[in-house]
């Protein structure tokens, strides 16, 4: 097995970023038909190795471009992830137990990202309904991660990342319902920005939630890219009741008061690679004039059991409420051991649904109020560096430890969904392993700009490790 995998070559695409790809297109140095066909050869020259397309629809997206693209990002192609609709193509969620027809029009956000120029190109894959933070399956192949494919990639968003980081295009759709934007972006060395909640269109299931915990977003190599794509969705929908956000295109001159955090509500310590890289952005950002002190979690460990419900509570009303959601033909006893598992853990508490549902609630006063002294909150990503596939497939048994080992690593995420803050994850850490490690910050409610900024000013400082030097 070859470790590390990328498409870069001497192509329309070069190593472009969005933001030069639609640069290209505008100055009439490649059309956005040779971006497109550039992408189509790397998705193919890598795809079978990352396994990260789940659906391809490529004759379509050339078929699209005899009109010509309008929007910041013309021309550049990109993939959606499967469990966002796209008129004419199924949204099979990850899950064998769907069987979906082509959807009849666009989802909300798929025309917010269209509005941007985009090409899509066709459907990423996704572990079953979004419930593991890898993409991995049961009883299929899973996505690999193109630093080493031995290793996972991430998850809700796993082909998304795989994709970017791979080459294959240079931006791509992801959602984050307990931090599959970040937790793939820290898996695969990328930027992965969760927008605050209602900043952009809301997910299709959003209004049947009790509480909404699901942000759109993407999958980027560079800060710009993110700062692009995020101003231009604001350009077509300006989001309600939150601060304006314009195009942000660098650091800017104030220093900030930021709080550092190491370990996360579970209890357990942070591991010594992850550790590491946390403290050494906090000296980088303290070499930089910023004030970083240590501070106290914004929530304790009630949290993190009501959230754990709260998962459960997902997964038991797709597992038996599924066909009314998903259609007729979804079959549940086809659904993985994690879904499962998260069914059967809801049913042994479901007494505690209406404590779990206002703890939750409660969790966005918390949140806020972290921000009366500090402008942003930085710690890990993620519990624990990048695990080798396997470690957390929804095959592992018992279900206890499998599920005991992905809240240990998906920790330190989910407050951002319960609360609705922003957040972004930037691959500023190397592990033992040589494998990304992704630095959290935390801002509060309608801050992007905020992240923004000091994402530019550590990209500037440290540059991003790039996958193909």
């Amino acid at each position: 097995m070859t470790p590390r995998v990328h498409a870069f070559g001497d192509d329309a695409l070069g190593d472009l970023d969005s933001v030069g790809v639609a640069a290209a297109v505008a100055a009439g140095d490649i059309s956005a038909r040779e971006a497109a066909e550039a992408a189509i050869a790397r998705a193919e020259r890598v795809n079978p190795l990352l396994n990260a397309i789940q659906r391809p629809d490529y004759e379509r997206a050339l078929a699209a471009l005899a009109a010509e693209p309008a929007g910041a990002l013309a021309g550049v192609p990109t993939f959606v992830k499967d469990n966002t609709d796209v008129a004419g193509l199924p949204s099979d969620q990850g899950s064998l137990a769907v069987r979906a027809r082509p959807a009849p029009a666009h989802a909300p956000f798929t025309e917010q990202l269209l509005s941007t120029g985009l090409t899509v190109l066709g459907k990423s894959t996704m572990p079953e309904f979004g419930f593991n933070a890898t993409t991995e399956y049961a009883t299929l192949p899973p996505t690999r991660n193109p630093w080493h494919t031995g290793y996972s990639a991430g998850a809700s968003s796993g082909g998304s990342a795989a994709l970017v980081a791979s080459g294959v295009v240079p931006i791509a759709h992801a959602n984050d319902g307990g931090g599959s934007i970040r937790i793939p972006a820290a898996a695969c060395g990328l930027v992965g920005l969760k927008p605050t909640r209602d900043r952009v269109a809301a997910a299709a299931e959003a209004a049947s939630l009790p509480i909404d915990i699901i942000s759109n977003g993407v999958l980027t190599r560079t800060v710009r890219d993110t700062a692009h794509f995020l101003a231009a969705t604001q350009a077509y929908r300006p989001a309600p009741d939150l601060r304006p956000l314009g195009l942000v295109e660098g650091p800017s001159d104030r220093r900030l008061r930021i709080g550092l955090i190491l370990d996360s509500v579970t209890g357990i310590p942070t591991d010594e690679d992850t550790r590491k890289a946390v403290l050494a952005t906090a000296d980088l950002l303290g070499s930089l004039g910023h004030d970083v002190m240590e501070v106290g979690l914004p929530v304790d460990h009630r949290f993190m059991e009501d959230f754990k419900h709260y998962w459960a509570l997902l997964a038991f009303s797709t597992q038996h409420f599924g066909r009314q959601v998903m259609g007729p033909d979804f079959d549940k006893t086809l659904t993985d051991p994690l879904t499962r598992g998260l069914a059967r853990r809801f049913v042994r508490q479901a007494w505690r649904t209406p404590m779990a549902i206002t703890g939750l609630k409660r969790s966005t006063r918390a949140y806020r109020a972290a921000f009366d002294d500090v402008d942003l909150i930085v710690s890990p990503t993620l519990g624990y560096t990048t695990p080798e596939l396997g470690y957390l497939s929804p095959a592992v048994e018992p279900f206890s430890l499998m599920f005991h080992r992905l809240v240990q690593y998906a920790a330190f995420t989910p407050l951002n969904n319960a609360s609705g803050g922003p957040a972004i994850s930037l691959p500023l850490g190397r592990s033992s392993a040589d494998m990304p490690v992704g630095i959290h910050f935390s801002a509060d409610h309608g801050d992007e700009q905020t992240l923004l900024e000091i994402a530019y000013e550590l990209e500037a400082a440290q540059p991003f490790a790039r996958i193909q030097d």
